[in-house]
């Protein structure tokens, strides 16, 4: 059974404003909470590869390969610098239909879902730094005596993703709130855009910058 000391940590580490949360609270003020839903759930799938990595040992690889690092890092902060730059050139209205900030395929709910979902996971399959966290972070909390060690990190990562998906199915949904705030305001709605421009690139900017 998970301790209440591992629940109160996961619940802190997802809280924290990151990439993820960023792209979902973007996603939810300019396409709405269903949205943001899709990304909540492409930013939950995205960690997979990275337990997978922790699970099977390939993270001690990657953290004796700079070269590894180094590549999976530029590549992220690439990407994320992609994102602000998309965000920046937007412009026009919010209407009451859906606009498309985040270079999100418009030809059909179901599509636009994919996509979104799509570059969620990309967003964080591309940060080598949660690997490395999750190798941290996860073996802490079995207990020295487990009978079945891969059992309680397997169990330990799908409570984590739930949270994951949780808390950020819960930013959606208070973003998507303030979307009245940009209905009809081409000012308020370019300072939004600017600002999550700015976010994506400083992120992009720290990770390129980040040691591991």
């Amino acid at each position: 059974m998970p301790t209440t000391e591992f629940l109160l940590t996961a619940l802190v580490v997802v809280l924290i404003p990151g990439t993820g949360v960023v792209y979902t609270l973007s996603v939810a003020l300019f396409l709405g909470f269903r949205a943001s839903v899709w990304a909540a759930v492409g930013c939950t799938v995205g960690i997979v590869p990275h337990l997978l990595a922790s699970i099977l040992g390939l993270t001690a690889v990657m953290h004796l390969s700079a070269l590894a690092f180094q590549v999976l890092k530029y590549a992220g902060a690439a990407y994320l610098l992609y994102l602000a730059w998309s965000l920046w050139r937007e412009s026009g209205e919010l209407s009451g239909g859906l606009n498309d900030p985040l270079g999100i395929d418009q030809t059909g709910r179901e599509q636009r879902g994919r996509d979104i979902v799509a570059k969620a996971i990309l967003l964080n399959l591309l940060n080598p730094k949660l690997t490395l966290f999750f190798l941290a972070f996860l073996p802490q909390f079995i207990p020295a005596g487990a009978a079945s060690p891969l059992t309680a990190l397997l169990l330990l990562s799908g409570i984590f993703m739930a949270m994951t998906f949780a808390v950020f199915a819960l930013y959606g949904l208070i973003a998507s709130r303030a979307r009245h705030l940009a209905l009809g305001s081409p000012g308020f709605l370019t300072a939004m855009r600017r600002g999550f421009a700015g976010v994506f690139a400083l992120l992009g900017v720290r990770l390129a910058l980040a040691e591991r």
